[in-house]
C-alpha cells in the first residue's frame, strides 16, 4: 500500500529492535525493494515509551473490542480516532526529571515475544496503564 501511494521516493521506516525485522525473509524482501530503508530505535529508548503509550491509547479507544468486517471499516475507525485526537490533542508530559530517570534506570531483559507493562501482557491486548514516567 505504501509503495503504491509513494511510487517514486525512498521510504524510511523506523522500527524497534525486535528480531523479526532482521529475519532472512525480511532481509531478502528489503534487498529486492531498495527504496525501503529500515532504521532501528535504540534498545530502551525512553521517547519510545510515549509512542507506545499513544498506540496503546489508539488500540484501547478505536480498535479493542471492535468488529471490523473489512480493512476499510478498520481504517475508518482509526481515522475517526485520529480526527478526534487532533481536535482535542494535548501533549504527553514527563512527570520525572531527566535526573530522576537516570538515577533509577529500569532496564529489563526480555525474552521471547511477550513484553510486560504494569503486569499486562503487551501481546494480549496492550497496556492498561501508562508507564510511571509518563502521563497523557
Amino acid at each position: 500500500m505504501i509503495a503504491q501511494r509513494y511510487p517514486d521516493i525512498e521510504i524510511h521506516l523506523v522500527l524497534d529492535n525486535y528480531r523479526t525485522h532482521k529475519h532472512p525473509v525480511v532481509k531478502e524482501w528489503l534487498a529486492d525493494n531498495p527504496r525501503f530503508q529500515l532504521h532501528f530505535t535504540p534498545t530502551s529508548a525512553s521517547w519510545m515509551n510515549q509512542v507506545e503509550t499513544w498506540f496503546s491509547i489508539l488500540h484501547r479507544q478505536a480498535i479493542e473490542r471492535g468488529v471490523f468486517r473489512s480493512v476499510r471499516g478498520l481504517m475508518d475507525a482509526i481515522k475517526r480516532f485520529l480526527d478526534s485526537w487532533d481536535e482535542h490533542k494535548h501533549p504527553f508530559s514527563w512527570v520525572k526529571s531527566p535526573a530522576d530517570v537516570l538515577r533509577h534506570p529500569k532496564v529489563q531483559a526480555t525474552s521471547g515475544a511477550r513484553h510486560w507493562l504494569r503486569g499486562h501482557s503487551w501481546s494480549s491486548g496492550g497496556s492498561r496503564g501508562q508507564t510511571s514516567a509518563l502521563r497523557s
